[in-house]
């Protein structure tokens, strides 16, 4: 491993090990929250390793013990608490946290599982090992980008932030731009599936099956991925300005955005299965005008692309095809859905009593765990840059002295911060003093 080492090796491999699915109404339960732990120190760890380029072994350990498939399970399982159970706990009459901290860990597990595959399934085997379950991960990175080009893109943050919101409604903007940062993730993470269609061809089902017809639908949502005049773009974990001069650079997200059209409309065994209808030569024609001179300097491989469609503006559009089709489908979240339908109510007033209502004591302990976990050094060698002032986003140079966890770029910015910092930053503070 790295210079930097979170787990030794053999405690990755018990970590690894001891990965399991778990029910919904688990999620944020004792249990849970070890996993989730588990799975913050697996990811961190991932990133140290890929940073520091001396061997992946959590990539290893995760396709040894065969645990892909139980991320992809869980990855789903904490995707729809978000939509079917958190809603309803949010309109229950009792529902007064005091502390929205535990709710804030089991919207951010998705977060963790997303950038944890996102590190790992850069190699091939990877995905392989993910078996049945990569068409439920295709299905879930396509709900994502759907979700994300519905919204707009919008993900940014308001530029100026209320005073005067509430702990849920600030728990509500963190979900929101979490949201939005998923969604990057979920296309990174597509973008590696496509490297390997042609290499599932060999394996019975699921060629098939990721060369078809549903899968090369995921070309429309990436596609909006592309607009001209960009002002802003998202990079490394922030909104940038783009000048005028910089706005032909190729950034990181459009790469991935190009690599992943390029990856399924050249591949054989994709292409042979995608009927190129009417509308859908219309969409990727469109493409064309983004195909500038200055983006294949940049990325030369998309000259290919220019001339699959150049040929493909002569050819004629297929009819939709009649005939009949065998495919496997994705079916954790009809089978998560279908083993829970009914009983979301009960699910929340269960975890309301249990979960999201600890005692102060509790949340000391919690806390205690947490600043463990969550070690300064390690964040800030996994950080895609320098931190950011938690008020106004600016550049930061000043840490919270209690805590030690908040940056600000003044003092009265700080200050600004307080309301909104003010809970957590005693309870991480009594729980450095507890250890």
């Amino acid at each position: 491993m790295g210079d930097l080492e979170l787990l030794l090796p053999g405690e990755a491999d018990v970590l690894v090990r001891g990965l399991r699915s778990l029910q919904l109404r688990d999620m944020g339960s004792r249990g849970w929250n070890q996993q989730h732990e588990n799975l913050e120190k697996l990811n961190m760890q991932a990133i140290l390793d890929a940073t520091a380029g001396q061997g992946e072994p959590i990539q290893e350990l995760l396709v040894t013990h065969g645990k892909i498939p139980t991320l992809v399970e869980e990855l789903i399982a904490v995707e729809m608490w978000k939509q079917k159970v958190f809603p309803v706990l949010c309109k229950l009459e009792d529902f007064k946290p005091q502390n929205t901290f535990p709710i804030y860990i089991v919207l951010h597990h998705e977060a963790s599982i997303i950038n944890l595959l996102e590190t790992v399934f850069f190699h091939k085997e990877v995905c392989e090992s993910a078996k049945d379950t990569v068409l439920d991960l295709v299905d879930y990175c396509h709900r994502k980008l759907t979700l994300l080009v519905a919204q707009g893109g919008r993900g940014a943050p308001p530029e100026e932030e209320s005073q005067h919101s509430t702990p849920m409604q600030e728990l509500q903007k963190q979900a929101e731009l979490m949201e939005f940062e998923i969604a990057l993730k979920a296309l990174s993470v597509l973008r590696y599936i496509t490297d390997c269609v042609d290499r599932w061809a060999t394996q019975p089902g699921l060629g098939p099956a990721l060369g078809h017809s549903k899968c090369m639908q995921y070309l429309h949502p990436i596609c909006w991925f592309l607009f001209p005049g960009k002002l802003q773009q998202f990079e490394s974990g922030r909104w940038q300005t783009v000048t005028p001069s910089e706005q032909q650079k190729l950034s990181k997200l459009d790469g991935q955005v190009w690599i992943t059209l390029y990856n399924l409309l050249l591949s054989p065994e994709a292409r042979a299965r995608y009927c190129l209808t009417s509308f859908a030569k219309g969409q990727l024609l469109k493409l064309r005008a983004f195909l500038t001179d200055t983006l294949l300097d940049q990325l030369p491989s998309l000259a290919d692309l220019q001339a699959f469609l150049a040929h493909l503006a002569l050819t004629e559009a297929q009819p939709p095809k009649k005939d009949l089709v065998l495919e496997q489908i994705p079916e954790i979240w009809e089978r998560l859905e279908r083993e829970n339908k009914g009983k979301w109510q009960a699910i929340a007033k269960h975890q309301l009593r249990q979960v999201f209502s600890p005692s102060e004591q509790d949340l000391r302990l919690q806390a205690r765990r947490w600043a463990k976990i969550y070690r300064l050094d390690v964040l800030e060698a996994v950080a895609p840059e320098r931190p950011r002032c938690a008020s106004c986003s600016a550049e930061a140079s000043k840490r919270c002295s209690r805590c030690q966890n908040e940056w600000y770029c003044c003092r009265e910015c700080q200050v600004k911060h307080w309301e909104t910092h003010g809970k957590a930053c005693v309870l991480a503070a009594q729980g450095d003093r507890a250890k």
